[in-house]
């Protein structure tokens, strides 16, 4: 379904549940043991708030290594919105897979589909602006491509995966190659094929000097509306809008969208992935055999 950075989601998938279950279960479930080896069992998953969808795989998968005979059957995918108490899937098989599975399986759907949901909020937020939403590193370790998914599917951009696919030239590295017009030129130099290179910059002259050393990519951190909207009349003055303006830096919900009527093509928002509250799921077995 997603793009260029997933090509490999299948195998992150199958790690980051791999350890999630290590982590839990460790060298077994002590309490499933209450429930007889030969029972069977059906499930269903019902969502207790209006949420944007994220994480199916993730779930299915929780089951497929503890018993791959469990069968989920599901009624959203995921980028779809559903409202409170929507029944998710349907999940029948071992008893014992379904209870020890139960907590990861629920851990994955939930914070995915937070994240999913508080992008489609600031995704809904700035609609028909022009600008986008874009996400940034700040992730949970070990989630770092689960969390982009769901920043997809809410509608979101992803900014560079990691370190490896993208030059981000930030006020340390400006300060130790010299300058923004010596950080840029080194950056050119060491730039492979298809690695964009951005500049982040906190003044507006900071942006002059970019533009004029031909940054294409700048990040304007932390300016104020009134700096923002000077930054896009630069940006059109100089390069004909030839360079992307990204804002970033005290952006929450209240502000996006006058952030986005500035002109900027993209804002970034840490909270994205930082700042989540898990959606309320719940999991609730209808039958046993």
């Amino acid at each position: 379904m997603f793009y260029d950075h997933f090509t490999y989601l299948e195998t992150e998938i199958r790690n980051n549940v791999s350890q999630a279950l290590l982590e839990d279960v460790g060298a077994g479930d002590l309490t499933v043991g209450l429930v007889p080896c030969d029972e069977t069992a059906t499930a269903t998953v019902i969502s207790r708030e209006e949420a944007v969808i994220c994480g199916s795989q993730w779930f299915d998968e929780c089951f497929r290594q503890l018993e791959p005979q469990v069968e989920v059957r599901w009624h959203a995918r995921d980028g779809e919105t559903v409202g409170a108490g929507q029944k998710l899937c349907e999940v029948k098989g071992d008893a014992r897979a379904l209870l020890t599975g139960e907590r990861t399986a629920l851990n994955f759907l939930q914070l995915l589909s937070a994240v999913a949901t508080q992008t489609r909020c600031y995704v809904n937020a700035i609609s028909g602006t022009g600008a986008v939403i874009v996400d940034t590193r700040k992730t949970l370790p070990g989630l770092r491509l689960a969390q982009k998914y769901a920043v997809k599917c809410g509608g979101g951009t992803n900014h560079r995966i990691g370190l490896y696919d993208g030059i981000l030239i930030k006020e340390n590295h400006i300060m130790a190659a010299g300058g923004i017009e010596p950080a840029l030129r080194a950056a050119r130099k060491i730039a492979a094929p298809g690695i964009f290179i951005q500049i982040e910059v906190e003044t507006l002259e900071g942006l002059r000097t970019s533009l004029n050393a031909g940054a294409t990519l700048i990040l304007l951190d932390n300016f104020d509306l009134e700096e923002l909207r000077e930054a896009v009349v630069l940006n059109a003055r100089l390069t004909n809008k030839g360079a992307v303006l990204e804002a970033s830096g005290g952006i929450t919900l209240d502000n996006v969208h006058a952030v986005a009527k500035t002109g900027v093509d993209r804002i970034s928002i840490g909270g994205l992935t930082k700042n989540i509250k898990a959606i309320d799921l719940s999991m609730r077995f209808s039958s046993r055999t």
